[in-house]
């Protein structure tokens, strides 16, 4: 079984839980994350309820990833500088303002409907949903939970505090719309991690 994230039409930039797109709700001491090879401000591209993904769980794990310079900051890679993903706390309550300047916000914020399909492999899922709904594959926006589906080799991310392989969280694709999507390299899949026993997170993308 995959537990699918599927369009549910637009949302309020500051909805609670699921979503893509918007502002992230955050700690109040949150500084909004910089691309470490162009110093711009990232682009926030969703947040994850992690009690979606888990049942009795809480927080909310939060991407980012840098749109200054497309292709000229490595984005793709967990560990370059180029994203950021944090796993916050009940404490995440705030609504910042996103910095001035650079590419900080997609271009529309999407509610999320969760279906559970009967297929063994994501990667089939997007047809498999299409073929029952009638509705277009490029509304599946991904899945929580289960197997991260890759499209090239398992690039599971280690946490720098412990060294253990990261627990997969969410695997995104890139939107309903090509004109207000995300950017993962023209087809690409985004994957969201974190270390439950620290706290930390992290975040890539294949193509």
């Amino acid at each position: 079984m995959v537990k699918l994230m599927t369009y549910a039409g637009p949302a309020a930039a500051d909805a609670p839980g699921t979503r893509t797109g918007g502002v992230p709700y955050t700690p109040s001491a949150f500084e909004w994350p910089r691309c470490r090879e162009c110093a711009g401000p990232m682009q926030f591209l969703a947040q994850v309820s992690l009690a979606d993904v888990e049942p009795g769980s809480s927080g909310l794990l939060s991407i980012f990833m840098c749109q200054n310079d497309p292709g000229l900051c490595d984005d793709w890679d967990a560990s370059a500088g180029g994203n950021r993903a944090f796993a916050f706390g009940a404490d995440a309550v705030h609504v910042p303002t996103p910095p001035g300047d650079g590419v900080t916000l997609l271009d529309e914020t999407c509610a999320v409907h969760f279906e559970q399909v009967d297929v063994e492999d994501y990667l089939e899922a997007p047809e498999w949903w299409h073929q029952r709904s009638g509705r277009p594959a490029r509304e599946v926006l991904g899945q929580v939970g289960g197997q991260a589906a890759w499209l090239q080799n398992d690039e599971t991310p280690q946490c720098d505090g412990c060294a253990h392989p990261m627990t997969f969280v969410v695997q995104l694709e890139e939107g309903h719309d090509h004109r207000t999507s995300a950017n993962f390299g023209g087809g690409g899949c985004g994957y969201g991690f974190r270390c439950r026993s620290c706290g930390t997170a992290a975040f890539l993308w294949q193509r």
